[in-house]
């Protein structure tokens, strides 16, 4: 009983789940960090967007949920142009740079079609390499 439960905590995809909680709590706090910097930025420009006091027909809950609204459209367009689209950019150059071969490298249908001629003209037979002796 205690084997099956060890055997679940060990289990590789447990690990990696609690890994992305942890890794997912402190990228939390720094784009959350970052959010409030451009807030502030937004607020010397042209005023905070802060809408905690605002009651529309008496609902109290509406200000902070507009004030959350505003701070999670700002967090999504920080995390998608500061680290989306550099990472798909880089995720192509990547992906580009694997692909090509060197300019002056042979394709391995070429070194295929080299192998073959070689075997054809030497009748397929191997020469025979130095014996080692021992």
């Amino acid at each position: 009983m205690l084997k099956g439960f060890r055997d679940f905590l060990m289990r590789g995809n447990l690990i990696d789940i609690a890994v992305a909680f942890v890794i997912g709590g402190a990228f939390s706090a720094v784009t959350t960090s970052f959010t409030q910097i451009v807030v502030e930025v937004l607020a010397r420009l042209g005023g905070a967007p802060n809408f905690d006091e605002w009651r529309p027909f008496g609902f109290s809950s509406i200000g902070p949920f507009l004030t959350a609204l505003v701070a999670f459209i700002i967090m999504a367009f920080v995390v998608y142009f500061g680290i989306v689209v550099p990472y798909e950019k880089l995720k192509a150059l990547t992906a580009k740079s694997d692909t090509e071969t060197e300019p002056g490298a042979p394709t391995t249908e070429e070194l295929l079609i080299e192998i073959r001629d070689l075997l054809a003209k030497n009748d397929g037979t191997p020469k025979a390499g130095p014996t080692i002796t021992q």
